[in-house]
């Protein structure tokens, strides 16, 4: 891994920078089941999350990837919340990495170093996760995972696989069953042949899937069951969700019961074991990884005892008791054939690959991203090059390496103007991606930053597509967010256009029409301001609940920098972070950092963007944003615990207070509401007395807790 950020500005731009790539990855790959880069390169740009967010805690942004779970629902099916969050695992990728796992466990339950940890071990399948509700043993609903808290609902096309009961016996009377659906690699290769053959017998050109896990997922999600029932689909179940009682006290008990009331569950599910069996079946299950029907990643270790896990509970965007242990990556050599600049939304320029097909784990590749200048300078690729490829899911692979860097040829030079609109191309200082100036002169950011505009996570307009885009930025008809407000005259003229029919043309106008009042936080998102994702944007509005506000809020922020200038012999870094300090206690939002608040005043201070925003706000009229809160006396209250708490952990102590709607914060103050005091307590203890401020016992914290609970 690259050395850490050395200053709190450069770590705020580089967690900017992998929330934004993170979430485009997250819904390409569970969400359009397209995803462009490698389930390697996709951990390695967690990991580095992960260490920048440890160095330095207090950038953790709100829409930090470690705090999300896969991506939106596509849009295509019905929205349905889950009744329990379905989120994803953490990863870990040695036997250290296990080890750590077990002694995050041990502090966070404060357990002995003596003190016995049961594990289960089972397989990491490759597919799409789905949720299946049975009531009084009928199955009611089947959904996706989705983003965790909304998922499709998919219950017509679950009914038509195989290893999915309709009705089960001796289940609670509510029960969700979780777990995986997915193609068999031999169903797979001759789900392609049988395209392939009637393409060939209609004449029409062929579709195929690139790997299993993409036709399961495309399969599960269709809109006709017919065509997921002509699909050779499969469930292998791994957990639960909601129910009304458990079949079981431990991890163990419940699965062999869910396998007793007739699912699939893996032959290779072992349990309790202790860590050393966990690992020995990890290498048991690696040996024979070639010859399973199945695909799979890696395997999953879960903590048995369930009222560990209770404890444990979730951070972020996973569990803490559960870790994927993934398998290294698999490698192959090819040719590169070329290097092609793509110019983004927010006019990053991003080297790709263009590789001779090669085939890697059963999956041809052809493309792969560099990432960056730096990046192409490290490997010293060009054109013409012998690479190594890695590669640890079924999809686009990383390069690792240059087999023929020595050879005398000259360097790729990276371009210095966007080669779409012939831009000046330059890196911020303490960046390394290099992005066009060109703003929204630039067709290339232009197309981008409506698609993001229009995209499931903004406003999600069902129909504008990157086609229509492309053909009414062509038109001249849209150039600003706006624009799309104004099409319905253009609507003869438009039906008039090939590929246009009346009731496309009348849809596409209706689903627009439906966005005359959005959420403020999809719209505040879509306008695609630096810092701000889907969960900052939520956050913001928790607190000021509405756009105006957040205008205003910008305008004290562009005010605060005005007359916060650096003091004599002031560093620029230092006189950064003063002012980020500064501007984030002003905003007041548990989070929210002084980069989100520098952003909107950025924003702001553009002319042109204001003009953007209040044509924008002429054309839509998004409702106050209201957010419904957990009853309990410490919702939206800032709470301090101090000195030595006895029955619970620091950790779990601070996840009861925030799963009640509570701050806690570290220090205390003149915001602080309430302080929980152990035996020990010194200082902070002392303050909360001079400030008059509310203190009670650890006793008394848990029958809050247990009021609620």
């Amino acid at each position: 891994m690259d050395p850490l950020p050395q200053t709190p500005q450069e770590a705020a731009l580089e967690l900017e920078k992998l929330a934004g790539e993170i979430a485009h990855h997250n819904r390409l790959y569970h969400a359009e089941d397209a995803p462009e880069i490698s389930d390697a390169d996709y951990d390695a740009l967690m990991r580095r999350n992960a260490a920048i967010e440890t160095a330095f805690p207090d950038l953790v942004r709100a829409d930090s990837p470690s705090r999300l779970v896969g991506a939106a629902p596509s849009g295509r099916l019905a929205k349905v919340a889950h009744a329990r969050p379905m989120f994803s695992l953490d990863n870990g990728f040695d036997d250290a990495d296990v080890a750590d796992f077990l002694g995050r466990v041990r502090r966070f339950l404060a357990l002995g170093d003596a003190e016995p940890i049961a594990l289960t071990a089972e397989p990491k399948i490759d597919g799409l996760s789905c949720a299946l509700r049975y009531e009084k043993g009928r199955l009611v609903q089947a959904l996706t995972r989705g983003d965790g808290q909304i998922g499709e609902d998919v219950t017509a096309n679950a009914r038509t696989i195989g290893d999915v009961p309709q009705e089960i016996a001796g289940a609670p009377e509510v029960f969700e069953v979780r777990g995986e659906v997915y193609m068999a690699k031999a169903d797979f290769a001759a789900l392609n042949a049988r395209l392939l053959a009637e393409a060939a017998e209609t004449g029409k050109e062929a579709r195929q899937f690139a790997n299993p896990r993409n036709a399961a997922a495309g399969s599960l999600r269709q809109k006709d069951a017919a065509v997921t029932a002509a699909r050779p689909l499969r469930f292998l179940a791994w957990g639960w969700g909601e129910t009304s009682a458990l079949p079981g006290e431990t991890q163990a008990e419940v699965i062999r019961a869910i396998a007793a009331m007739g699912f699939p569950v893996s032959d290779l599910f072992v349990g309790p074991v202790d860590l050393e069996a966990a690992l020995a079946q990890y290498g048991k299950i690696e040996a024979v990884r070639a010859d399973l029907p199945f695909d799979i990643d890696g395997v999953v270790y879960k903590i048995d005892r369930l009222d560990w896990q209770a404890r444990l509970g979730f951070v972020g965007r996973a569990p803490r008791w559960g870790l994927a242990h993934k398998f290294p990556a698999e490698r192959a050599q090819t040719l590169l054939r070329g290097i092609d600049i793509q110019v983004g939304r927010t006019g990053k320029l991003t080297p790709v690959a263009r590789l001779e097909p090669v085939t890697v784990g059963g999956v041809v590749v052809t493309n792969a991203t560099l990432h960056n200048a730096d990046e192409i300078a490290r490997l010293g690729v060009r054109p013409g090059d012998r690479v190594v490829l890695q590669r640890a899911g079924d999809v686009i692979p990383q390069i690792v390496e240059n087999l023929t860097r020595d050879e005398d040829r000259p360097a790729f030079l990276f371009p210095s103007h966007c080669p779409i609109c012939h831009s000046e191309a330059v890196a911020e200082e303490g960046e390394v991606d290099i992005r066009c100036t060109g703003g929204l002169i630039c067709p290339a950011q232009r197309l981008e930053r409506l698609k993001h505009f229009v995209s499931r996570g903004a406003l999600d307009i069902e129909g504008l597509g990157e086609k229509t885009l492309i053909e009414l930025l062509d038109l001249g008809w849209i150039v600003e967010p706006a624009d799309i407000f104004r099409l319905a005259p253009h609507r003869a003229e438009l039906l008039g256009r090939e590929g246009w029919q009346e009731k496309s043309v009348d849809a596409l106008l209706a689903a627009i029409e439906a966005k005359r009042a959005p959420d403020a936080a999809r719209l505040l998102f879509g306008l695609g301001i630096r810092h701000i994702g889907a969960i900052t944007a939520r956050d913001l509005l928790k607190r000021y609940a509405t756009l105006p506000a957040l205008q205003a809020l910008a305008d004290e922020v562009i005010a605060l920098r005005d007359a916060t200038p650096p003091q004599i012999g002031e560093t620029e870094t230092k006189h950064r972070a003063r002012l980020d300090k500064a501007i984030a206690e002003h905003i007041g939002v548990e989070n929210v950092g002084g980069a989100v608040g520098q952003a909107l005043a950025d924003f702001f201070h553009e002319p042109h963007n204001r003009a953007v925003w209040e044509d924008l706000l002429g054309e839509v009229a998004p409702p106050t944003f209201i957010v419904e809160t957990r009853e309990s006396e410490v919702s939206g209250k800032t709470l301090v615990f101090t000195g030595t708490l006895e029955a619970l952990s620091r950790d779990e102590a601070k996840a009861q207070a925030e799963s009640l709607g509570a701050r806690v914060a570290g220090s205390v103050s003149a915001k602080t509401d309430l302080v929980i005091a152990g035996p020990g307590a010194g200082s902070k203890l002392k303050k909360a007395a001079e400030l008059g401020i509310r203190v009670i016992s650890e006793s008394e914290w848990l029958q809050i807790v247990a009021i609620v609970e």
